[in-house]
């Protein structure tokens, strides 16, 4: 494989922010950020400014080449990474007085772009309004829901396994895997239709069964939104054009990690001009189990003529000692990457930057030996070594890191139990632990308690018994039992024994579900505590608290899947063991992600316990690594081996398959090895035999390397860990208004993340805004013509069906009647001057030193070359002397609507309008007059809201009544010791 690199190496100057553009960066870094036009192939080796080099190739981009935010098309790995790249960018515009939209720019994960690229474009699609995305789990319980239709399928055990010999849980999981590979590598359904092999065929009829499913219930799957957005790509030439004139340049991070479709999109987006960056280290390669393939940043050059594509090679590693580097280089050293024909790797060698560091040695080994299936010696040098670090000089336990392959391997949680239980908290979200947790077991146990049924219900098969019952029994009913015998437990059980009474002789429908149990059982102080501000603001973060959060999250999802709006005598058992034997069985058996703070991924006070792959773009002072006993595994199937051999995939076979296992082995515990700056360490509980630990791919390196106790830890120096800086965004309307009217449900509903069960007046104003959008969107299209009564009342039928079936909360008909009267009267006021629609639902920002506030605003025209800004309230016009204050803050936000919009379009707003779709006989306009001394006022106010909310400050005066009446935490609050503050 040929690779020419611009190779410029100059390792005195380390990368930090500048006013001025790129003034920090090294001669490498600054060829990667004037090189811009055409395609552009950056590796950037671990620690070597790569987000810095993206920030100041985008800010020269705008800045010295006067490209416009909207023409910017940048692509990050994850979230957390794009609000961090977010922030960087505002702050460094910011710096320089250059003011922008931050919505204009389309800056996101590849899922996240691809899915509003579907919004802009949804009539292009086969989406409509209102369409339910589904997670992972949502798409396997779909899957599992819907076997009975597959099972039905000839030869469908060649793709699920055998239908009787596993579970249907089991093979949804299979299924899961395969329509996921279909979308995620974009396969052509005909050429699969026509495969000579069975089992080909057989996906393929799967595939478009499950397609059918999707449509029938207006659904998107996380893989099938990249699916979709090339779909519209290459099927819609005119949404292609559009879209290519619009941007410019492209610019892709982490992009070995990237698969087959999302190259695809990015290639029809760049187009002929092909201005196209991506950005990567082939070395770090981690998500080939998520569809990803190597050979798109291998062979990203060959897809250009000779000589077009420009690299660069980012090698100089800021970040870690230089024995870290020479350690991890060595570790790839240690591979053969050819096969002969084929290199799958660019070589490379990462250099330190020069400076002074330690003379002690910074890769060590930690290791211990105990007795068969025993672990007490291990865990107390782990103690130990810990234990000496901090006598060393690490200031906080949140500048150590554990990585492992897996957090949920039974080894890995012994060590984190036996670290907290000797005063050692361990962060560790996605270990798998969320059932083990106290506020958990209990919520579960008093769920078991108020239906005394429970265990006849579950048992359908007199000779099946699952797992999970002793768990349910013991680890859950029995210790909230245990809690009720005690006197100050003594109002709940005054509760609940009379309830759990009438749920087992249920004669009438409740007006509650299991998300109301839970609701109610927030109240009493067996649960109340884990709400209260020590609890929430302690060292874990609240960790209790936001768990009792995602069980409201789940309790609503399993009564959305099972169409559960109240409990009924019909239906109450079958509910009951829905939900116990399948949903809650099921999410112990995948394990459910405890809270991550995307603003702080080391929390102070703990040790972090992370999978390699949850690692990625992090790195802690100190690394221990893991998972040593590892050993290269295949990861292949025989229907992998005929799709690729079949030619069925977009491209050939690129890596050899006997080979992948070794390759991704080295990268995976490369990608370990680099995230460490000042201290390295392989620790092993050493094992012989089956499970050899630390296996022989890691045995010379591991014994190679000095004990722990031979170095002096006091001599090295232990950096704090890096703070994320990321700003936070806020609306106007889901933050600052809710905060405003009420802090407690800010907290709850925003903060914490509780589900609030769905309430009908919700679902009607939406109703009545999305069919006003519709019209102003034909409008807007040049399809005026088509804005009349009749398909008004068909796009008002398509949103109610749709919206309804989404949210499972319907309007009884003389309330679809009265919504759709809202609509119908604002036609007939304003048909005739469908001229005056601008714009509609047009996004604006605003970029602050300390977070960015959102909004959306619909724009009219104005007198004299003006905009005016319409906000529509679906209601009646309240009394305008009454509602001052309403109206006054109402009046406020539109100020800084009009403040935004100005900034952005560069046209003077000379009214604003509140719009009463609920007036039915006088005036439904409520006008102001732009007031520009006000808005800076107005913002000052945001401001201290903002840093009320930061700094978690939820105090209040009064409990507002009126919001009280139809809050899920009104009860919560009632028995609240609630010491209001002037």
């Amino acid at each position: 494989m040929e690779c020419d690199f611009i190779e410029i190496v100059d390792t005195n100057r380390q990368p930090q922010q500048s006013a001025t553009l790129g003034s920090n960066a090294n001669p490498q870094q600054q060829q990667a950020i004037l090189t811009t036009d055409g395609p552009v192939l950056i590796i950037a080796g671990p620690g070597s400014g790569k987000t810095y080099t993206l920030v100041e190739r985008i800010v020269y981009l705008i800045t010295q080449k006067n490209v416009t935010p909207e023409s910017l098309f940048v692509v990050t790995f994850t979230d957390k990474a794009a609000r961090e790249l977010t922030t960087r960018i505002s702050n460094r515009l910011n710096a320089l007085g250059i003011k922008f939209n931050l919505n204009e720019m389309y800056l996101g994960t590849f899922h996240s772009i691809c899915l509003r690229l579907l919004e802009e474009f949804r009539e292009f699609t086969r989406l409509k309004r209102n369409y339910t995305l589904m997670d992972q789990f949502d798409q396997q319980y779909f899957l599992y829901q819907k076997m009975k239709v597959f099972h039905d399928i000839p030869d469908i055990q060649l793709v699920i396994g055998d239908i009787h010999g596993s579970s249907r849980w089991k093979q949804s999981e299979q299924l899961l895997k395969w329509v996921n590979k279909v979308s995620e590598e974009a396969l052509n359904l005909d050429e699969l239709d026509s495969a000579p092999d069975v089992a080909i065929r057989a996906l393929a009829v799967c595939y478009r069964q499950y397609q059918t499913l999707l449509h029938e219930n207006n659904y998107l799957d996380f893989s099938g939104i990249q699916y979709e957005a090339l779909a519209l790509l290459e099927n819609h030439p005119t949404v292609l054009e559009q879209l290519r004139g619009k941007l410019s340049y492209l610019m892709v991070d982490e992009y070995q990690d990237t698969n087959t479709i999302q190259e695809r999109i990015l290639l029809l987006l760049a187009g002929e001009q092909g201005n196209l960056c991506v950005v990567g280290d082939d070395d770090q390669g981690l998500y080939r189990f998520r569809g990803a393939t190597i050979r798109n940043i291998l062979e990203f050059p060959q897809l250009f003529p000779a000589n077009a594509c420009k690299q660069v090679m980012l090698s100089t590693n800021y970040r870690s000692h230089p024995d870290i580097i020479s350690f991890y280089n060595r570790w790839m050293d240690g591979q053969t990457w050819t096969d002969g024909t084929h290199t799958f790797r660019f070589p490379k060698r990462i250099e330190a930057k020069q400076a002074q560091f330690p003379k002690e040695p910074t890769v060590v080994r930690l290791a211990a030996r105990d007795a068969e299936k025993e672990d007490h010696v291990w865990h107390a040098e782990v103690m130990t070594f810990l234990l000496r670090l901090k006598t060393a000089g690490l200031e906080d336990w949140n500048q150590v890191a554990f990585l492992f392959k897996s957090v949920k391997n039974e080894r890995v949680l012994a060590m984190a139990r036996y670290l907290e239980e000797h005063g050692i908290p361990v962060y560790s979200p996605r270990s798998n632990m969320f059932f083990e947790r106290e506020e958990i077991r209990l919520m579960i146990g008093a769920l078991i308690f108020l239906f005394p049924q429970f265990p006849q219900v579950r048992q359908w098969d007199a000779n099946i018994k699952l797992g999970i019952w002793d768990y349910y029994d013991q680890e859950c009913f029995k210790p909230f039992t245990d809690e009720l015998r005690k006197p100050e437990n003594k109002v709940l059980l005054e509760w609940a024994r009379p309830l759990a009474k009438q749920h087992m002789a249920l004669t009438h429908n409740t007006d509650y579900a299991f998300s109301g149990l839970f609701y109610q059982l927030l109240q009493f102080p067996l649960f109340a505590r884990f709400l209260e501000d020590d609890a929430l603001y302690g060292v874990d973060k609240g960790r209790a608290g936001r768990n009792l959060a995602t069980f409201s999250q789940l309790l609503a999802k399993f009564e959305y899947l099972h169409y559960i709006s109240v409990l009924t005598p019909q239906w109450l058992d079958k509910n009951i063991g829905d939900l116990f034997n399948q949903f809650l069985r099921f999410l112990s058996d995948g394990g459910i992600n405890e809270y991550e703070d995307v603003s702080e991924y080391a929390p102070k006070g703990c040790i972090s316990f992370l999978t390699v792959h949850q690692s990625k773009g992090l790195e802690f002072p100190v690394v221990v690594v893991g998972s040593l006993e590892a050993v290269p595994r295949k990861q292949y199937t025989a229907l992998d081996e005929l799709l690729e051999d079949g030619g069925y995939l977009s491209k050939a076979g690129f890596e050899p398959l006997e080979h992948i296992k070794s390759f991704d082995f080295r990268r995976l515990y490369y990608t370990a090895f680099s995230r460490a700056q000042n201290l390295l360490v392989l620790a092993a509980q050493e094992r012989d035999g089956r499970g050899k630990s630390p296996s022989k791919y890691f045995d010379k390196v591991f014994y190679d390397l000095p004990r722990w106790q031979a170095v002096n830890l006091a001599a090295l120096e232990f950096e704090a860990v890096k703070e994320m800086n990321i700003k936070r965004e806020y609306s106007f309307t889901s933050h600052i208004t809710l905060f405003e009217n009420c802090a407690e449900q800010y907290r709850f509903f925003k903060e914490l993340e509780f589900s609030p069960i769905k309430v009908s007046p919700m679902l009607f104003g939406t109703l009545v805004h999305q069919t006003i959008e519709d019209i102003h969107k034909a409008v807007l299209r040049g399809e005026e013509q088509a804005v009349n009564r009749e398909n008004i009342e068909g796009w008002f039928a398509t949103n109610y069906a749709m919206l309804s079936k989404k949210e499972r909360v319907y309007l009884a008909e003389s309330s679809q009647h009265a919504a759709l009267g809202h609509v119908l009267r604002y036609y007939e006021r304003e048909n005739g001057r469908w001229d005056r629609i601008r714009e509609a639902e047009v996004d604006i920002s605003l970029v602050k030193d300390q977070y960015i506030l959102m909004g959306s605003v619909d724009l009219i025209r104005g007198d004299g070359g003006t905009v005016e800004i319409i906000d529509f309230k679906s209601e009646k016009k309240p009394d305008l002397e009454k509602e001052r204050n309403n109206l006054e803050r109402y009046k406020h936000q539109l100020e800084v609507y009009a403040h935004l919009v100005e900034e952005r379009t560069g046209q003077k707003v000379s009214r604003m309008h509140l719009y009463y779709t609920g007036e039915d006989s006088g005036n439904p306009y409520v006008t102001f007059a732009k007031d520009d001394r006000a808005i800076g006022d107005t913002i000052g106010r945001f401001d201290e809201i903002v840093e009320r909310i930061e700094k978690k400050d939820y105090s209040m005066t009064a409990r507002p009544a009126k919001l009280c009446v139809n809050c899920d935490m009104r009860s919560y609050c009632d028995n609240k010791n609630w010491k209001f503050r002037k």
